[in-house]
This record gives structure tokens, sequence and C-alpha cells, in this order.
């Protein structure tokens, strides 16, 4: 039997004839559309939205001895300290859950939403939307919502998470929310680790909780039975087990202070890396707020993302994260005055289409829109697969990128089978005798693979007594049927099928009417279907 042959086959750089056409073939279908893969590679600066304090700038300036209102006044333009006009906030920690429990380690109580108090013993209570509470040994359903009180020395746990201050429990929409009604500064214990290490210096510690006590109160949802969310769309709040002491402590050294500006509070936007200057929030989100300007930020330099990338991003990623119809081609960026990026025109094979470089940012998941560097590399390949034994020419394009290399994989390793020193267009023409896998590489960063199809190469000749022929390799001769054109479709012809030697070699004992017919060998073996050339019979 004929064996497979070797991935690294036959190379020819440009020097491969194109398979001479067959006198007896019908004029070919249709072509298939080319396949491209391309790989963007993104260099940036800074990680988050840039606009307010520079949290790696803010301890950079605590490290050289700045106090924390210097810092904050430093990345809020004509900002005041003054106190904060609330003492409690209620924070919604379980969201739309079919069921809850709610525990202590000490006795405690629940009370009902007509102000009715029970006593509970030390433990848990299990609650799905009736809210059942076993009182005296009995299942009660209690008038929601409820209100649990917590005991002397143990706080409330809901899911298991310990929280200061009380919790309640309603039913919305047949689901349970749990809302935390706690103090300000107790709310803030378990906030501030969980957006600055607890281990940086004492005075951006303070920034920090000054900033984050005043964005939670320029923050609270409005119409909501909650003031904050315990997630991202405020802030990350984990309750008791996120606190630490040093941050702790930064807290209460601020306690009930925050931002003013014209006598009300700030949005404290923060993030943690600038990349060297942060950014004016008109720039970013488009309205101009006076106490959110771009400011130098040298001290981002500390954090290890001041600078970043490479990222290689595929196409296919910036076309599931844009939500885009086709393929994309190409990424051309518009930037702002700070270098960030303010649009994008995004080329597929259909059109362009523009979006907002924070949405661009998403998209691609990268840390900024700051982007220093947009490389593209990108690697075509005819549609459809290739016949057994002929060439492929695979077309390559480099934008911006230096020492590219495409190579084509042989085993566990890759073989160069074409280079340019300086981005460009290149090609070659590579023989292929199995399917194979190709890579564009630029210097040590990896670009876009693609995998090249082959069909084993199929001969028909008509005799006497039908169809006989050979498919090339052997191994891929499984089932093997003859066709017959009937309008524009090739239809099977009954009983017309056969399966091929150890050599490849096969009959196929029907006779032939007139007509025009070709022979389609089923894919095996890791290769596509294979087809012959059409037989017309008068």
């Amino acid at each position: 039997m004929l064996r497979i042959a070797c991935l690294c086959a036959l190379v020819a750089l440009a020097l491969v004839p194109a398979a001479a056409a067959r006198p007896d073939a019908v004029a070919p279908a249709a072509q298939l559309p080319p396949v491209t893969a391309t790989t963007f590679l993104v260099s940036g600066r800074g990680w988050g939205h840039g606009v307010g304090m520079s949290q790696y700038g803010a301890l950079a300036l605590a490290n050289d001895g700045a106090g924390y209102e210097e810092i904050l006044t430093h990345y809020y333009t004509g900002v005041t300290l003054g106190a904060a006009p609330v003492a409690r906030v209620r924070v919604l920690v379980v969201e739309a859950k079919p069921a809850l429990t709610v525990s202590s380690t000490a006795a405690f109580r629940v009370r009902d939403a007509f102000g009715k108090t029970t006593q509970l013993p030390a433990g848990s209570v299990r609650l799905d939307r009736k809210l059942e509470v076993t009182v005296n040994g009995q299942p009660q359903a209690l008038a929601g919502p409820l209100v649990f009180l917590p005991g002397a020395g143990a706080p409330l746990a809901v899911d298991g998470v310990a929280y200061r201050g009380q919790v309640s429990v309603a039913v919305t929409a047949g689901k349970l929310d749990a809302v935390n009604d706690v103090g300000l500064e107790q709310y803030l214990y378990g906030v501030v680790p969980r957006e600055m290490p607890a281990a940086w210096a004492t005075e951006a510690l303070k920034a920090q909780a000054v900033a984050a006590r005043s964005y939670a109160l320029a923050h609270r949802v409005k119409g909501k039975p909650f003031d904050l969310y315990a997630d991202v769309r405020s802030q990350v709040y984990g309750g008791i087990r996120g606190e630490h002491p040093r941050t702790t402590a930064a807290i209460d050294a601020t306690a009930g202070q925050v931002m003013l500006f014209d006598g009300r509070i700030v949005n404290a936007l923060f993030h943690s890396t600038s990349g060297g200057r942060t950014a004016s929030a008109a720039e970013v989100f488009g309205g101009d707020v006076p106490y959110l300007v771009g400011v130098d930020d040298p001290g981002s330099a500390l954090s290890p993302v001041h600078a970043w990338g490479p990222v290689p991003v595929t196409d296919v990623a910036v076309r599931k994260g844009l939500k885009l119809g086709a393929p994309v081609r190409g990424i051309a960026l518009v930037r702002s005055p700070s270098g960030r990026v303010a649009t994008a025109t995004v080329t597929t094979t259909v059109g362009k289409r523009s979006v907002r470089g924070n949405d661009l940012r998403s998209a691609l998941g990268l840390r900024s829109t700051w982007v220093t560097s947009l490389q593209a590399l990108s690697l075509t390949r005819p549609g459809g697969p290739v016949v057994h034994g002929n060439a492929v020419l695979l077309t390559a394009e480099a934008k911006g990128a230096k020492d590219v290399v495409l190579a084509q994989r042989v085993g566990p390793a890759w073989q160069p089978v074409a280079s340019r020193p300086a981005g460009a267009k290149l090609s070659a023409k590579v023989r292929l005798t199995a399917p194979a896998t190709f890579r564009l590489t630029a210097g040590r960063l990896g670009g876009p693979t693609l995998r090249v199809p082959v069909a084993p190469r199929v001969s028909a000749k008509r005799d006497a007594a039908g169809v006989a022929g050979t498919v090339v390799p052997a191994q891929t001769a499984g089932a093997i049927r003859r066709e017959r054109l009937e309008g524009e479709a090739w239809l099977p012809v009954p009983d017309a099928v056969a399966a091929g030697d150890e050599a490849g070699a096969y009959r196929i004992d029907v006779p032939l009417a007139s007509g025009s017919y070709r022979v389609r060998v089923a894919p095996a073996a890791g290769y596509a279907q294979g087809l012959s050339a059409v037989l017309r019979v008068p």
C-alpha cells in the first residue's frame, strides 16, 4: 500500500508551474474565496481608562513623601476636602438567586414587613421565594422584605460571606436579593483592599480611601432599594473577609472625608496605570469635567504595565468582540491629543465600520486605549483543498513588522519556507502530498496559522464495463462513488460504488449511459474529498 509523504513535502518558492488543464474536464465551478487569517500585534501604555487618579502614580508620590491631600489635588484639579453627607449605605450583595442562606454563630433576629421581630438561634436560615423561617420548630412564611439583625459579637453571613451591619432579603420577580445595610466606613473596609494592595504606602492608601468614599457617594443608584452594587458596577466589596488592618487604619485616618468641587461630591474616577499622563474626561467619555483633566504622571513608570505588549489578537477575536458579520482585514486608528485611540476604522471583507476607542479596547481585551503600535500579520491561501502532489500558493503581508518568516509545520518543528527582513508582502509555492499547517511570525512574535487541506488525486478511465482508476494516496481510497451531472447538480449513480485495494486501484462495473460523470472519493485519513476529472459519454 502507498504510504503518506511527510509534511515537509517538496518546497519550491515561486517555481512550480500551474497544473495543466485536462482536455476532458468541464469548465470548473466558481472558485471558492481565498481563506485569510490575520493576527494583530498590539503594544501600548497604561491600564484602565486613564481618567482621574493613577494608583501607581499615587504610590510613587507617596514614596516621594507626598501626603494624601497632595496626591488627591494632583489628580483631581481644584477639589477640596469636606464631610460626607451620609453615614450608611445599602449594598446589593446577592442578586436574583432562587435561594440563599443567612447565618450567624450567635443568636440573631429577623424582622418582617410589619415590624414584628422574631428571635432566631445560632445557625442558618435557608430562604427561597416563600420566605419561610422556622419559628418554634415550625416553618412560617413571613411578609417580606425581611431584615436580619446580628446578634452580640457575631456578624451575619450571606451564603457564607460575613458582613458588618444588617441584611435585608426581598423577593423580586420570583428571585431573592440580599442587601447589606452597613456604615459607610465599614463598607470601605471591604472595598479599599480590593482596589489597592494593602501593602502599599500609607498615604497612597489614604488617598484611595478618600477617592473610594467619594466615588461611592457620587455613584449611588437611583430608584432602587439599595445604593451600591458589590461588583465593578460600583466598587468591588468583599465584606469582612476582604478587610485588611493597614487599609482599615487608612480609612479610619480619613473618616468621613470626601472630595468636593463647587460644594458637590466629585466623581472620583481612578485607574491602575496612566502610562505617563492621565486623560481628561472630555477625551475619554466625551463630556468636560473641570476637575478631571489630564496631568503628567511620571510615577506611572512604577507599574509593570506602564508599557505593555506586543499582545497578539486574532481576527476571530476582533470579529467576535465587535460582533462583526465578516472576516476582519485591517484596523486603522485615529488618535486623540494624548495619543490614546479616539476611534478606529475596522475593515472587513464586506466594508468598513467605525468604533470608539473604548469599544475597541473592550473587544480586543486591551489594557488601555493608549495604543503605541499596531502591527498586522496576514496569511492567505486559495479556497478549497489542494490536489495531492500539486502546489499551493501562500501569500503573506506584514504591516509594520520585521523579521517575518513563513514556516510549515514538520512534526513538532517549524520549517521556514519564505522570509523577509522587513515588513512586506511575500509568497511561496509549496508542493503538498498531505494536509499541512503554516504560520507567519515576526521575530519572536507568533502570528496567524492556516491549515491547508489536501484532496487525493483521483484518476478515472472509461472502459466497456464501466469506470476504473486509482486513488493516491492509497489509504484514502475508502468509499468511492460514481456521480452523474443532472442539470447543475451532481447526483450519485445507484449501485455505482466501489472500494480501493491496497494499491489504491478501484473498479465500478456499471455501464455508462450518455451524459457527464465523475468519481468522488469520500474524506478519509485526514484528507478532503477527492474528485476525478469529468468523463463525457456521447
